[in-house]
């Protein structure tokens, strides 16, 4: 579901890729997180979303979820070869101090005559991440290393 406020912006850095995510929700905020990092490699508008993946992780805090899942989600690109445009975070929980995401994305195969490539992302990184609650919701401020 569009949420009316703004999904993400990007912001300056140097040599990397650095960008803020918003959702009135956590589940929110790793769905337009996501959707903001694809949107750095390739146009997701340009995509339809015929292929399904689901996503099943456990991390140890919010910040190693929110690098494992973009993480995960670029390694699906670059060995199964699918650009995804939409992304749907089911629910994100909290058992015993473990974080667990359930969630899945949907896309295409990539094909470079029909998905012209922007920018090679190398690796999402812990560099000046942060994930906060805020008074209307969520931010997620990631790095992501091209």
């Amino acid at each position: 579901m569009q949420s009316q406020q703004k999904q993400y912006e990007y912001l300056e850095h140097t040599a990397d890729v650095k960008f803020l995510a918003y959702g009135k929700t956590l589940e929110e905020v790793f769905e337009n997180a996501a959707l903001a990092m694809f949107n750095v490699m390739i146009d997701t508008g340009k995509i339809s979303g015929g292929l399904i993946k689901n996503v099943y992780l456990k991390s140890p805090d919010l910040e190693s979820l929110i690098v494992d899942w973009l993480s995960e989600h670029l390694y699906i690109f670059e060995v199964d070869e699918i650009v995804f445009s939409k992304f749907h975070v089911d629910r994100i929980t909290e058992e015993d101090g473990e974080y667990s995401i359930t969630s899945w994305a949907s896309g295409e195969k990539f094909y470079p005559k029909s998905h012209p490539f922007e920018t090679e992302i190398k690796a999402v990184t812990y560099n000046q991440l942060k994930v906060e609650r805020i008074k209307d919701g969520w931010n997620v401020q990631v790095v992501l290393d091209i």
